[in-house]
């Protein structure tokens, strides 16, 4: 009888077609807000990303004109002046406190909610926490970044760096003819 019945829930399943309106499986409302979470999540991560990547850079001293060196004072010298650059990246940090945000409001979901209301609220309000943590890590970096005495270097090999809030790296190397 095996292959005589042509009829299989399977079958009537994979024939017909998903509508465009949301479907009526049992929580289809909060696996779409889930979904919103998610694509929350990326775009945040995404928009940190590249917001968050700026450089700032210091020669004291140059070059003359038949190509010798001067120091910060203006003086001829005949070795080159350091330049130092500063370079602020993403935090890992951030990438990290997104992805426990997610997952602990789904966590939450799957726990503690008592309707479907309840979990979306929850949904909801972890994309509007990933937005503000992001936000607010992001205007802490900058400043702390933007604070970062540069014009006060003396053209030494050393950088004193104070606490920032990115991952920042120092270059310090001599200064470079054309």
């Amino acid at each position: 009888m095996a292959g005589t019945d042509d009829w299989s829930p399977m079958s009537e399943t994979l024939d017909r077609q998903p509508g465009t309106e949301l479907s009526t499986l049992p929580g289809a409302l909060i696996l779409r807000r889930t979904r919103s979470l998610l694509y929350c999540a990326l775009g945040t991560g995404l928009v940190y990303g590249f917001l968050s990547t700026a450089s700032r850079s210091l020669c004291p001293g140059g070059i003359t004109d038949d190509g010798g060196f001067i120091d910060n004072d203006g003086r001829p010298t005949e070795v080159a002046q350091y330049c130092v650059d500063v370079t602020m990246r993403p935090s890992s940090i951030v990438y990290v406190a997104i992805a426990v945000i997610v997952l602990v409001a789904i966590t939450r979901v799957l726990k503690s909610s008592a309707s479907e209301a309840a979990a979306l609220r929850t949904l909801d309000r972890a994309a509007i926490l990933l937005v503000a943590v992001t936000a607010v890590w992001l205007v802490i970096t900058h400043v702390s970044f933007w604070m970062i005495p540069v014009d006060r270097w003396n053209g030494g090999e050393y950088f004193p760096l104070p606490f920032t809030f990115g991952t920042i790296d120092v270059d310090i190397a001599p200064l470079r003819q054309g």
